[in-house]
């Protein structure tokens, strides 16, 4: 069975990148002759959001030649009201005990709800008498894994709290063949557990805020294989980064230029510029510089940091100049001879207020 796998979408609008981002990943399945399409969790962003678009969804999850199984994440939880109709081929898991039956697959929601670590795993206890072993289980799930490294901000904008924690060594010996996860945006993430099973975190299929960098994937695979990545041609966030170096004839407006040309065309660039020029060479200054720049990224990005510093003064004081002499006949490599230059440099700004 081939199954396609999302989550994280938090839709608020029709029409906008993240409806675009749906529209896409329902494609994507048609395209692929898929056999479910699993969304796992966080499909809107709030109640009311669901509320908004339930009929706009309608048209979207109906005629697709496939199920489209829907969990309740932390944002959506109480979005799918008993009798509510979000499509023809939606399936919304609300139901630990109610799972969906599709050829010789059973998926299993576990939906977000408040609690501790001791209700998930309880949960799970319960799920091992349900799973029958001659079906191939799959369980979706929406919430955190709290054995294994993750920063606060690769969960979106959710504060400090724990969603839904698990650990890893949970889901071993549950009968689960995969475990298909959300709440996790940033990175598609595949950990194994038990005897060849799969923990996948896809990632939001679009960057939902600034956090979510690099282009955006799915998850496309059979039953019996690995998760697979799929990346996507959506709308998503990359960092550039640009360090200006006084001793260079390179403007930086320049690499910048360089940098935004290669990008994806979904791509809006995160732009930061920092480090010393020396702006009498180059004949501009720091606020000048700053306005080439965003003139620049008009329309590919934005400026997230500037902290870029005109060094010109003290390249030409007699001060620096000795010490450069110096410091040149010591023989150091480049790396470190740069950073004791930027020492310095440092140093004789911070003398000079």
């Amino acid at each position: 069975m081939k199954i396609l796998h999302t989550a994280d979408l938090h839709l608020r609008a029709e029409g906008d990148d993240r409806w675009e981002a749906l529209t896409a990943v329902v494609e994507i399945g048609k395209k692929e002759k898929i056999d479910a399409l699993v969304i796992a969790g966080d499909l809107f962003d709030r109640g009311i959001d669901a509320e908004r678009l339930r009929t706009a969804v309608r048209p979207v999850f109906s005629g697709t030649g496939f199920p489209v199984v829907i969990l309740p994440g932390n944002h959506d939880r109480d979005s799918f009201r008993a009798g509510d109709f979000f499509g023809s081929d939606a399936v919304i898991l609300a139901d630990i005990g109610a799972p969906f039956d599709l050829g010789d697959v059973s998926f299993v929601g576990l939906p977000f709800e408040p609690g501790s670590r001791e209700r998930v795993l309880a949960r799970l206890h319960d799920l091992r008498e349900r799973l029958r072993e001659d079906r191939v289980n799959i369980l979706i799930y929406h919430g955190e894994l709290i054995d294994t490294f993750f920063s606060r901000t690769d969960f979106g904008d959710e504060g400090a709290d724990r969603y839904m924690p698990a650990r890893l060594s949970w889901f071993a010996d549950l009968g689960l063949s995969y475990v298909l996860g959300g709440h996790f945006h940033s990175t598609f993430t595949i950990r194994t557990f038990g005897d060849g099973g799969f923990f996948v975190y896809p990632g939001s299929p679009v960057s939902v805020t600034k956090k979510e960098t690099g282009r955006r994937s799915v998850n496309l695979f059979e039953t019996g294989a690995p998760p697979a990545q799929l990346p996507l041609d959506t709308a998503h966030y990359v960092d550039e980064d640009i360090v200006c170096d006084p001793f260079s004839d390179r403007n930086p407006k320049d690499l910048v230029a360089e940098r935004l040309e290669g990008l994806h065309p979904r791509a809006a660039a995160l732009i930061s510029v920092r480090g010393f020029i020396d702006g009498a060479r180059l004949g501009t200054d720091e606020s000048s510089l700053l306005g080439e720049v965003k003139k620049i990224a008009r329309g590919r990005g934005v400026v997230d940091e500037y902290s870029v510093r005109d060094v010109s003064s003290i390249l030409t004081d007699d001060l620096f100049s000795a010490f450069e002499k110096r410091l040149s006949a010591q023989g150091l490599d480049d790396e470190r001879q740069a950073r004791v230059t930027r020492m310095l440099i440092e140093a004789m700004m911070e003398a000079e207020r």
